[in-house]
Protein backbone atom coordinates (compact mmCIF):
# COMPACT_ATOMS: atom_id res chain seq x y z
CA UNK A 1 0.00 0.00 0.00
CA UNK A 2 1.55 3.28 -1.15
CA UNK A 3 -0.74 5.55 0.85
CA UNK A 4 -2.70 4.72 4.02
CA UNK A 5 -6.45 4.43 3.52
CA UNK A 6 -9.36 3.12 5.53
CA UNK A 7 -8.03 -0.36 4.70
CA UNK A 8 -5.19 0.36 7.13
CA UNK A 9 -7.74 0.02 9.94
CA UNK A 10 -9.11 -3.30 8.69
CA UNK A 11 -6.71 -5.69 10.55
CA UNK A 12 -7.32 -4.36 14.07
CA UNK A 13 -11.04 -3.92 13.41
CA UNK A 14 -11.38 -7.54 12.26
CA UNK A 15 -9.22 -8.88 15.07
CA UNK A 16 -11.03 -7.00 17.82
CA UNK A 17 -14.55 -7.54 16.48
CA UNK A 18 -13.96 -11.25 15.86
CA UNK A 19 -12.49 -11.73 19.33
CA UNK A 20 -15.45 -10.01 21.00
CA UNK A 21 -17.98 -12.02 18.98
CA UNK A 22 -16.37 -15.49 18.94
CA UNK A 23 -14.27 -15.24 22.14
CA UNK A 24 -11.51 -17.05 20.18
CA UNK A 25 -8.84 -14.48 20.91
CA UNK A 26 -5.82 -16.31 19.44
CA UNK A 27 -7.51 -17.11 16.14
CA UNK A 28 -8.90 -13.58 15.95
CA UNK A 29 -5.55 -11.92 16.51
CA UNK A 30 -3.81 -14.08 13.94
CA UNK A 31 -6.58 -13.37 11.44
CA UNK A 32 -5.93 -9.65 11.87
CA UNK A 33 -2.19 -10.10 11.41
CA UNK A 34 -2.68 -12.26 8.30
CA UNK A 35 -5.16 -9.85 6.70
CA UNK A 36 -2.78 -6.97 7.37
CA UNK A 37 0.07 -8.69 5.59
CA UNK A 38 -2.17 -9.73 2.71
CA UNK A 39 -2.82 -6.01 2.21
CA UNK A 40 0.88 -5.22 2.49
CA UNK A 41 1.75 -7.98 0.00
CA UNK A 42 -0.60 -6.71 -2.65
CA UNK A 43 -3.43 -9.14 -1.94
CA UNK A 44 -1.32 -12.34 -2.04
CA UNK A 45 -2.56 -14.65 0.76
CA UNK A 46 0.47 -16.99 0.55
CA UNK A 47 3.00 -14.21 0.92
CA UNK A 48 0.73 -12.71 3.55
CA UNK A 49 0.82 -15.92 5.59
CA UNK A 50 4.61 -16.08 5.32
CA UNK A 51 5.06 -12.50 6.46
CA UNK A 52 2.42 -12.84 9.19
CA UNK A 53 4.45 -15.66 10.74
CA UNK A 54 7.66 -13.69 10.27
CA UNK A 55 6.11 -10.70 12.02
CA UNK A 56 5.55 -12.84 15.11
CA UNK A 57 9.19 -13.91 15.06
CA UNK A 58 10.24 -10.27 14.67
CA UNK A 59 8.54 -9.44 17.97
CA UNK A 60 11.53 -10.93 19.79
CA UNK A 61 13.98 -8.66 17.94
CA UNK A 62 12.70 -5.62 19.83
CA UNK A 63 14.39 -5.38 23.24
CA UNK A 64 11.39 -3.77 24.90
CA UNK A 65 9.07 -6.50 23.65
CA UNK A 66 11.45 -9.21 24.81
CA UNK A 67 11.66 -7.68 28.29
CA UNK A 68 7.87 -7.57 28.58
CA UNK A 69 7.61 -11.22 27.52
CA UNK A 70 10.24 -12.29 30.06
CA UNK A 71 8.59 -10.19 32.74
CA UNK A 72 5.26 -11.84 31.97
CA UNK A 73 6.82 -15.29 32.33
CA UNK A 74 8.36 -14.20 35.62
CA UNK A 75 4.91 -13.30 36.89
CA UNK A 76 3.99 -16.98 36.68
CA UNK A 77 7.07 -17.94 38.67
CA UNK A 78 6.35 -15.29 41.30
CA UNK A 79 2.72 -16.36 41.68
CA UNK A 80 3.64 -20.04 41.91
CA UNK A 81 6.34 -19.47 44.54
CA UNK A 82 4.23 -17.23 46.77
CA UNK A 83 1.25 -19.58 46.46
CA UNK A 84 3.10 -22.82 47.16
CA UNK A 85 5.23 -21.40 49.98
CA UNK A 86 2.11 -20.30 51.88
CA UNK A 87 2.76 -16.59 51.37
CA UNK A 88 -0.59 -15.84 49.75
CA UNK A 89 -2.57 -17.91 52.25
CA UNK A 90 -0.67 -16.31 55.13
CA UNK A 91 -1.29 -12.82 53.79
CA UNK A 92 -5.01 -13.43 53.37
CA UNK A 93 -5.26 -14.88 56.87
CA UNK A 94 -3.35 -11.91 58.27
CA UNK A 95 -5.64 -9.37 56.59
CA UNK A 96 -8.79 -11.14 57.75
CA UNK A 97 -7.57 -11.79 61.31
CA UNK A 98 -6.48 -8.16 61.75
CA UNK A 99 -9.87 -7.00 60.56
CA UNK A 100 -8.48 -4.90 57.70
CA UNK A 101 -11.00 -6.46 55.33
CA UNK A 102 -14.26 -7.51 56.97
CA UNK A 103 -16.89 -6.85 54.32
CA UNK A 104 -17.47 -7.33 50.62
CA UNK A 105 -17.12 -3.57 50.21
CA UNK A 106 -13.70 -3.70 51.86
CA UNK A 107 -12.59 -6.47 49.51
CA UNK A 108 -13.72 -4.44 46.48
CA UNK A 109 -11.83 -1.40 47.76
CA UNK A 110 -8.58 -3.31 48.34
CA UNK A 111 -7.32 -3.50 44.72
CA UNK A 112 -8.58 0.03 44.10
CA UNK A 113 -6.56 1.46 46.98
CA UNK A 114 -3.48 -0.56 46.01
CA UNK A 115 -3.78 0.63 42.42
CA UNK A 116 -4.06 4.26 43.52
CA UNK A 117 -0.89 3.94 45.59
CA UNK A 118 1.18 2.15 42.95
CA UNK A 119 1.80 4.62 40.15
CA UNK A 120 5.22 3.36 39.08
CA UNK A 121 4.24 1.12 36.14
CA UNK A 122 0.84 0.01 34.87
CA UNK A 123 1.63 -3.70 34.45
CA UNK A 124 3.20 -3.82 37.91
CA UNK A 125 0.09 -2.16 39.35
CA UNK A 126 -2.15 -4.84 37.82
CA UNK A 127 0.12 -7.63 39.02
CA UNK A 128 0.28 -6.54 42.66
CA UNK A 129 -3.41 -5.62 42.90
CA UNK A 130 -4.48 -8.94 41.40
CA UNK A 131 -2.09 -11.09 43.41
CA UNK A 132 -3.12 -9.53 46.72
CA UNK A 133 -6.88 -9.33 46.11
CA UNK A 134 -7.63 -12.47 44.08
CA UNK A 135 -7.81 -14.94 47.00
CA UNK A 136 -10.09 -12.56 48.91
CA UNK A 137 -12.33 -12.03 45.89
CA UNK A 138 -12.72 -15.80 45.59
CA UNK A 139 -13.44 -16.16 49.30
CA UNK A 140 -16.08 -13.41 49.26
CA UNK A 141 -17.71 -14.64 46.02
CA UNK A 142 -16.77 -11.69 43.85
CA UNK A 143 -16.25 -12.29 40.14
CA UNK A 144 -12.84 -12.40 38.51
CA UNK A 145 -14.24 -9.99 35.90
CA UNK A 146 -14.80 -7.39 38.61
CA UNK A 147 -11.26 -7.84 39.93
CA UNK A 148 -9.80 -7.48 36.43
CA UNK A 149 -11.78 -4.26 35.95
CA UNK A 150 -10.62 -2.78 39.24
CA UNK A 151 -6.99 -3.71 38.54
CA UNK A 152 -7.09 -2.37 34.98
CA UNK A 153 -8.88 0.87 35.81
CA UNK A 154 -6.39 1.86 38.49
CA UNK A 155 -3.35 1.04 36.34
CA UNK A 156 -2.83 3.21 33.25
CA UNK A 157 -5.38 5.87 34.35
CA UNK A 158 -3.43 6.32 37.60
CA UNK A 159 0.06 6.09 36.09
CA UNK A 160 -0.61 8.76 33.46
CA UNK A 161 -1.50 11.29 36.18
CA UNK A 162 1.93 11.07 37.81
CA UNK A 163 4.99 12.54 36.09
CA UNK A 164 7.60 10.56 38.04
CA UNK A 165 7.33 7.25 36.25
CA UNK A 166 7.86 5.79 32.78
CA UNK A 167 4.69 7.41 31.46
CA UNK A 168 5.89 10.81 32.58
CA UNK A 169 9.33 10.31 31.07
CA UNK A 170 7.89 9.35 27.67
CA UNK A 171 5.36 12.20 27.59
CA UNK A 172 7.87 14.84 28.68
CA UNK A 173 10.35 13.60 26.08
CA UNK A 174 7.76 13.99 23.31
CA UNK A 175 6.75 17.44 24.56
CA UNK A 176 10.39 18.51 24.67
CA UNK A 177 10.79 17.41 21.05
CA UNK A 178 7.99 19.87 20.21
CA UNK A 179 10.02 22.74 21.70
CA UNK A 180 7.89 22.98 24.84
CA UNK A 181 10.05 25.01 27.25
CA UNK A 182 8.75 23.41 30.46
CA UNK A 183 7.52 19.86 29.72
CA UNK A 184 7.13 18.94 33.39
CA UNK A 185 5.10 22.04 34.16
CA UNK A 186 2.87 21.46 31.12
CA UNK A 187 2.34 17.80 32.02
CA UNK A 188 1.40 18.65 35.61
CA UNK A 189 -0.95 21.47 34.58
CA UNK A 190 -2.62 19.27 31.94
CA UNK A 191 -3.59 16.65 34.51
CA UNK A 192 -6.75 18.51 35.46
CA UNK A 193 -7.81 18.22 31.80
CA UNK A 194 -7.15 14.48 31.58
CA UNK A 195 -10.85 13.95 32.09
CA UNK A 196 -10.94 10.27 31.15
CA UNK A 197 -8.30 9.23 33.68
CA UNK A 198 -9.91 11.26 36.45
CA UNK A 199 -13.42 9.99 35.70
CA UNK A 200 -12.25 6.38 35.45
CA UNK A 201 -10.59 6.52 38.86
CA UNK A 202 -13.60 8.22 40.46
CA UNK A 203 -15.89 5.67 38.84
CA UNK A 204 -13.82 2.77 40.19
CA UNK A 205 -14.27 3.97 43.75
CA UNK A 206 -17.96 4.59 43.18
CA UNK A 207 -18.40 1.02 41.95
CA UNK A 208 -16.26 -0.40 44.75
CA UNK A 209 -18.12 1.47 47.48
CA UNK A 210 -21.68 1.23 46.14
CA UNK A 211 -21.49 -2.24 44.62
CA UNK A 212 -23.78 -1.08 41.82
CA UNK A 213 -23.24 -2.68 38.43
CA UNK A 214 -25.07 -3.05 35.14
CA UNK A 215 -24.77 -4.95 31.90
CA UNK A 216 -22.34 -7.88 31.60
CA UNK A 217 -20.62 -6.95 34.88
CA UNK A 218 -23.89 -7.15 36.81
CA UNK A 219 -24.52 -10.62 35.38
CA UNK A 220 -21.01 -11.73 36.32
CA UNK A 221 -21.41 -10.46 39.88
CA UNK A 222 -24.82 -12.13 40.25
CA UNK A 223 -23.37 -15.42 39.04
CA UNK A 224 -20.48 -15.26 41.49
CA UNK A 225 -22.65 -14.20 44.42
CA UNK A 226 -25.45 -16.74 43.90
CA UNK A 227 -23.50 -19.76 42.65
CA UNK A 228 -19.98 -19.14 43.91
CA UNK A 229 -18.66 -19.39 40.32
CA UNK A 230 -16.05 -16.64 40.08
CA UNK A 231 -15.66 -17.56 36.39
CA UNK A 232 -18.47 -18.32 33.96
CA UNK A 233 -18.93 -21.87 32.74
CA UNK A 234 -16.67 -22.42 29.76
CA UNK A 235 -14.39 -19.50 30.59
CA UNK A 236 -10.69 -19.83 29.79
CA UNK A 237 -8.59 -17.85 32.28
CA UNK A 238 -5.26 -16.62 30.95
CA UNK A 239 -3.43 -18.27 33.85
CA UNK A 240 -3.98 -21.98 34.26
CA UNK A 241 -5.38 -23.38 37.49
CA UNK A 242 -2.15 -25.27 38.08
CA UNK A 243 -0.58 -21.88 38.84
CA UNK A 244 -3.42 -19.97 40.51
CA UNK A 245 -4.71 -22.90 42.53
CA UNK A 246 -1.41 -24.17 43.90
CA UNK A 247 -2.08 -25.03 47.56
CA UNK A 248 0.38 -24.35 50.32
CA UNK A 249 2.89 -27.19 50.53
CA UNK A 250 1.96 -29.90 53.00
CA UNK A 251 3.53 -29.23 56.38
CA UNK A 252 4.44 -25.61 55.59
CA UNK A 253 3.14 -22.88 57.87
CA UNK A 254 1.40 -20.09 55.95
CA UNK A 255 3.40 -16.90 56.53
CA UNK A 256 2.42 -13.50 55.16
CA UNK A 257 6.06 -12.44 54.91
CA UNK A 258 6.67 -14.99 52.16
CA UNK A 259 4.52 -12.79 49.96
CA UNK A 260 4.91 -9.36 51.55
CA UNK A 261 8.71 -9.20 51.62
CA UNK A 262 9.28 -10.13 47.95
CA UNK A 263 6.49 -7.76 46.95
CA UNK A 264 7.97 -4.82 48.87
CA UNK A 265 11.40 -5.57 47.44
CA UNK A 266 9.82 -5.67 43.98
CA UNK A 267 8.29 -2.22 44.46
CA UNK A 268 11.49 -0.72 45.85
CA UNK A 269 13.55 -2.24 43.06
CA UNK A 270 11.21 -0.84 40.38
CA UNK A 271 11.47 2.64 41.88
CA UNK A 272 15.27 2.40 42.02
CA UNK A 273 15.37 0.95 38.51
CA UNK A 274 13.28 3.79 37.09
CA UNK A 275 15.69 6.27 38.65
CA UNK A 276 18.83 4.50 37.41
CA UNK A 277 17.50 3.97 33.89
CA UNK A 278 15.95 7.43 33.44
CA UNK A 279 12.42 6.07 33.31
CA UNK A 280 12.98 2.87 31.29
CA UNK A 281 9.99 0.98 32.68
CA UNK A 282 10.60 -2.31 30.83
CA UNK A 283 14.19 -2.61 32.08
CA UNK A 284 13.32 -1.54 35.61
CA UNK A 285 10.49 -4.01 36.03
CA UNK A 286 12.49 -6.85 34.42
CA UNK A 287 15.34 -6.57 36.92
CA UNK A 288 12.97 -5.93 39.81
CA UNK A 289 10.88 -9.00 39.01
CA UNK A 290 14.03 -11.10 38.62
CA UNK A 291 15.15 -10.01 42.08
CA UNK A 292 11.71 -10.71 43.57
CA UNK A 293 11.57 -14.24 42.13
CA UNK A 294 15.07 -15.05 43.39
CA UNK A 295 14.23 -13.63 46.83
CA UNK A 296 10.94 -15.57 47.06
CA UNK A 297 12.77 -18.78 46.20
CA UNK A 298 15.63 -18.05 48.60
CA UNK A 299 13.26 -17.33 51.49
CA UNK A 300 11.43 -20.61 50.89
CA UNK A 301 14.68 -22.56 50.73
CA UNK A 302 15.98 -20.75 53.83
CA UNK A 303 12.84 -21.77 55.77
CA UNK A 304 13.26 -25.33 54.45
CA UNK A 305 9.88 -25.21 52.77
CA UNK A 306 11.51 -26.19 49.45
CA UNK A 307 14.78 -27.62 48.36
CA UNK A 308 16.68 -25.78 45.66
CA UNK A 309 15.44 -28.30 43.09
CA UNK A 310 11.85 -27.91 44.27
CA UNK A 311 12.13 -24.12 43.90
CA UNK A 312 13.38 -24.50 40.34
CA UNK A 313 10.57 -26.95 39.55
CA UNK A 314 7.95 -24.54 40.92
CA UNK A 315 9.46 -21.65 38.94
CA UNK A 316 9.30 -23.72 35.74
CA UNK A 317 5.75 -24.76 36.56
CA UNK A 318 4.75 -21.14 36.99
CA UNK A 319 6.41 -20.09 33.74
CA UNK A 320 4.72 -22.98 31.94
CA UNK A 321 1.33 -21.85 33.17
CA UNK A 322 1.89 -18.46 31.51
CA UNK A 323 2.46 -19.86 28.00
CA UNK A 324 -1.03 -18.78 26.77
CA UNK A 325 -0.32 -15.25 27.99
CA UNK A 326 3.02 -15.15 26.22
CA UNK A 327 1.48 -16.29 22.94
CA UNK A 328 -1.26 -13.70 23.31
CA UNK A 329 1.24 -10.90 23.94
CA UNK A 330 3.36 -11.96 20.95
CA UNK A 331 0.28 -11.84 18.72
CA UNK A 332 -0.80 -8.48 20.15
CA UNK A 333 2.66 -7.01 19.49
CA UNK A 334 2.70 -8.48 15.98
CA UNK A 335 -0.71 -6.99 15.21
CA UNK A 336 0.48 -3.62 16.51
CA UNK A 337 3.56 -3.81 14.27
CA UNK A 338 1.34 -4.72 11.32
CA UNK A 339 -0.89 -1.69 11.83
CA UNK A 340 2.22 0.48 11.99
CA UNK A 341 3.39 -0.95 8.66
CA UNK A 342 -0.01 -0.01 7.26
CA UNK A 343 0.39 3.49 8.77
CA UNK A 344 -2.99 3.20 10.50
CA UNK A 345 -1.99 5.82 13.05
CA UNK A 346 -0.98 8.32 10.39
CA UNK A 347 -4.26 7.72 8.55
CA UNK A 348 -6.29 8.37 11.68
CA UNK A 349 -4.20 11.42 12.48
CA UNK A 350 -4.82 12.81 8.99
CA UNK A 351 -8.54 12.79 9.71
CA UNK A 352 -7.98 15.48 12.35
CA UNK A 353 -6.71 17.86 9.69
CA UNK A 354 -9.11 20.11 7.83
CA UNK A 355 -11.43 23.04 8.37
CA UNK A 356 -13.11 22.56 11.74
CA UNK A 357 -14.32 24.88 14.44
CA UNK A 358 -11.60 25.23 17.13
CA UNK A 359 -14.21 24.27 19.71
CA UNK A 360 -14.42 20.80 18.15
CA UNK A 361 -10.69 20.14 18.11
CA UNK A 362 -10.14 19.05 21.76
CA UNK A 363 -12.98 16.48 21.72
CA UNK A 364 -11.88 15.41 18.22
CA UNK A 365 -8.30 14.89 19.41
CA UNK A 366 -9.63 12.81 22.29
CA UNK A 367 -11.75 10.65 19.98
CA UNK A 368 -9.00 10.16 17.40
CA UNK A 369 -6.43 9.30 20.08
CA UNK A 370 -8.91 6.84 21.61
CA UNK A 371 -9.56 5.11 18.28
CA UNK A 372 -5.85 4.96 17.48
CA UNK A 373 -4.88 3.46 20.86
CA UNK A 374 -7.80 1.01 20.77
CA UNK A 375 -6.85 -0.18 17.29
CA UNK A 376 -3.12 -0.44 17.96
CA UNK A 377 -3.19 -1.46 21.62
CA UNK A 378 -0.64 1.14 22.69
CA UNK A 379 -0.96 4.46 24.46
CA UNK A 380 2.72 5.36 24.07
CA UNK A 381 2.60 4.98 20.29
CA UNK A 382 -0.50 7.19 20.28
CA UNK A 383 1.30 9.80 22.38
CA UNK A 384 4.13 9.81 19.83
CA UNK A 385 1.77 10.42 16.90
CA UNK A 386 -0.91 12.67 18.35
CA UNK A 387 1.04 15.00 20.66
CA UNK A 388 3.10 16.37 17.73
CA UNK A 389 -0.25 17.15 16.09
CA UNK A 390 -1.98 18.63 19.12
CA UNK A 391 0.86 20.87 20.36
CA UNK A 392 1.43 22.89 17.14
CA UNK A 393 -2.31 22.93 16.48
CA UNK A 394 -2.86 24.61 19.84
CA UNK A 395 -0.18 27.22 19.06
CA UNK A 396 -1.50 27.94 15.57
CA UNK A 397 -5.16 28.29 16.53
CA UNK A 398 -4.61 29.91 19.92
CA UNK A 399 -6.12 26.98 21.86
CA UNK A 400 -5.27 26.13 25.46
CA UNK A 401 -2.22 23.86 25.28
CA UNK A 402 -3.08 22.16 28.57
CA UNK A 403 -6.48 21.17 27.21
CA UNK A 404 -5.05 19.79 23.97
CA UNK A 405 -2.41 17.73 25.78
CA UNK A 406 -5.00 16.45 28.25
CA UNK A 407 -7.26 15.41 25.37
CA UNK A 408 -4.51 13.38 23.68
CA UNK A 409 -3.43 11.72 26.93
CA UNK A 410 -6.99 10.93 27.96
CA UNK A 411 -7.93 9.47 24.59
CA UNK A 412 -4.78 7.35 24.45
CA UNK A 413 -5.42 5.99 27.93
CA UNK A 414 -9.03 5.12 27.07
CA UNK A 415 -7.93 3.17 23.99
CA UNK A 416 -5.11 1.41 25.81
CA UNK A 417 -7.34 0.70 28.82
CA UNK A 418 -10.14 -0.79 26.71
CA UNK A 419 -8.38 -2.56 23.84
CA UNK A 420 -8.20 -6.37 23.98
CA UNK A 421 -4.78 -6.22 22.30
CA UNK A 422 -3.25 -3.86 24.88
CA UNK A 423 -0.55 -5.42 27.07
CA UNK A 424 -2.03 -3.70 30.15
CA UNK A 425 -5.46 -5.19 29.47
CA UNK A 426 -3.86 -8.61 29.01
CA UNK A 427 -1.86 -8.35 32.23
CA UNK A 428 -5.02 -7.27 34.12
CA UNK A 429 -6.75 -10.45 32.94
CA UNK A 430 -3.65 -12.43 33.89
CA UNK A 431 -3.38 -10.92 37.37
CA UNK A 432 -7.07 -11.45 38.10
CA UNK A 433 -7.15 -14.98 36.66
CA UNK A 434 -9.97 -13.87 34.36
CA UNK A 435 -11.04 -14.93 30.90
CA UNK A 436 -9.54 -12.18 28.75
CA UNK A 437 -12.54 -11.54 26.50
CA UNK A 438 -14.89 -11.65 29.51
CA UNK A 439 -12.75 -8.92 31.07
CA UNK A 440 -12.98 -6.78 27.94
CA UNK A 441 -16.75 -7.32 27.58
CA UNK A 442 -17.54 -6.43 31.18
CA UNK A 443 -15.19 -3.44 31.36
CA UNK A 444 -16.05 -1.81 28.04
CA UNK A 445 -19.48 -0.37 29.03
CA UNK A 446 -17.91 1.40 32.00
CA UNK A 447 -15.01 2.72 29.91
CA UNK A 448 -17.36 3.94 27.17
CA UNK A 449 -19.46 5.84 29.70
CA UNK A 450 -16.36 7.58 31.06
CA UNK A 451 -15.26 8.36 27.48
CA UNK A 452 -18.66 9.82 26.58
CA UNK A 453 -18.61 12.11 29.61
CA UNK A 454 -15.05 13.11 28.68
CA UNK A 455 -16.11 14.17 25.18
CA UNK A 456 -18.79 16.42 26.68
CA UNK A 457 -16.30 17.94 29.13
CA UNK A 458 -13.75 18.62 26.40
CA UNK A 459 -16.40 20.42 24.39
CA UNK A 460 -17.48 22.51 27.37
CA UNK A 461 -13.88 23.29 28.30
CA UNK A 462 -13.09 24.37 24.73
CA UNK A 463 -16.01 26.83 24.86
CA UNK A 464 -15.03 28.25 28.26
CA UNK A 465 -11.27 28.53 27.82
Amino acid sequence: MDQPTWLSLLPPIIAIATALITKQVFLSLFSGIWIGWILLDGGNPILGLRDALESMVAVFLDRGNALILIFSAQIGAFIALTQRSGGVEGFVNWIVERGYVRTVRGVRLLPSVIGLGLFLESNLTCLISGAVARPLFDRFRLSREKLAYLCDSTAAPVCVLFPFNAYGAVIMGILASQNVTNPLGLLVSSMVFNFYALISIAFVFYIAISGRDWGPMARAETRARETGKVLRDGATPLVSDEVLSLPTKEGATPRARNMVVPTLVLLAAVLLGLYLTDGDGSTAIFWAMSLAVVLAAAMSVGQRIFTVQESIDIIMRGVGGLVPVLVLIVMAFALGATTRELHAGEYLASLTQGTLSPILLPPLLFVMSAIMAFATGTSWGTFAIMLPIGVPMAATLGLDLRLMVGAVLGGAIFGDHSSPISDTTIVASLAAGSDHIDHVNTQLPYALLAAAVSVILYTVAAILL
